[in-house]
């Protein structure tokens, strides 16, 4: 059971604190606990409690109005307004609710209903990836469980792959060909499915690994087929062997491929003197450099 000061829940629910103790003071929609000192300090029920009372208010209802709905009235009111539409400035708050309460509906009623309107990869990276940031806030605070996150990332799996499953396939192989992996101990394959989709809509070939993929393994790959770029996520939780130590090995193991890899690791250290690797700082750089190998440019 998660543990919320007053500064938690404006950062959660958008509600300013000011406008959180009037509320309680005017309407009593929520009545906080206090420790011995007399501080503020608020429970997982009344998180989900103020989500909802935000997801109507900024949908036009009138607080004054909120406050005198019993807690399932306005559960229910909410899930009306997710069955017809939410505006776009609520979406974070309902996206929220649905991993509060595993509602696999409303989640994909929103996502859903965003691909259509603009597309899959504006979604993601104006809709998903910003979500995704506040889910990272909601786990560290503990308002949600290991067993949510699951929940919501296998969702957004889903989807992707769906996404990619939906993009035409290329009769041939194209150089130049992207090799998508994880190495050993490494969970960051949400990301690297949607490098994949990217790298798929602009039609470049891919041959997709997935993840705890042994580095002998991709020595066996290069001997097998043609592979132009090496691609790959060195997160903070990688910790299995040095990451020059890793990529030398890959890179000796193919010496005809360049490398490209991103993540928090990869940040830490200067590939700038290896002109076979290059470090992208996030889905920007990433991106431009595709643009760019499909110009000619690079590689």
């Amino acid at each position: 059971m998660a543990v919320y000061s007053i500064s938690d829940l404006e950062k959660l629910t958008g509600i300013k604190a000011a406008t959180l103790r009037a509320w309680e003071q005017r309407y009593e929609i929520i009545t906080p606990r206090r420790t011995e000192t007399n501080i503020r300090y608020y429970l997982d029920e009344d998180l989900r409690e103020l989500l909802n009372v935000a997801l109507l208010n900024k949908n036009g209802m009138r607080i004054s109005k909120i406050a005198k709905l019993r807690a399932d009235e306005r559960a229910a009111r909410v899930a009306e307004i997710s069955s017809i539409s939410i505006s776009p400035d609520t979406q974070p708050d309902a996206l929220t609710l649905a991993v509060v309460e595993m509602d696999e509906f409303m989640f994909s009623h929103i996502v859903d209903t965003n691909i259509r309107q603009r597309g899959f990869e504006e979604t993601m990276l104006e809709l998903i990836y910003p979500f995704l940031d506040k889910l990272g806030v909601l786990y560290f605070t503990g308002s949600v469980t290991s067993v949510q996150e699951a929940f919501i990332s296998n969702l957004i799996r889903r989807k992707v792959i769906a996404a990619t499953d939906a993009l035409p396939l290329l009769k041939r192989r194209r150089r130049p060909v992207f090799c998508l992996y994880l190495p050993e101990g490494e969970r960051q394959e949400l990301s690297l499915l949607f490098i994949q989709y990217l790298l798929r809509k602009r039609q470049f070939s891919t041959v997709y690994l997935g993840g705890d993929v042994a580095i002998s393994e991709l020595s066996d790959i290069s001997s097998i087929t043609e592979i132009d770029y090496f691609f790959t996520i060195f997160s903070n939780a990688f910790v299995n062997e040095p990451v020059e130590q890793h990529i030398e090995a890959v890179l000796k193991g193919s010496p005809d491929c360049e490398f490209l890899l991103t993540g928090y690791q990869a940040s830490l250290h200067d590939f700038s003197g290896h002109e076979r690797v290059h470090t992208l700082n996030g889905l920007e750089e990433m991106l431009a450099f595709v643009k760019e190998v499909g110009n000619g440019l690079v590689g």
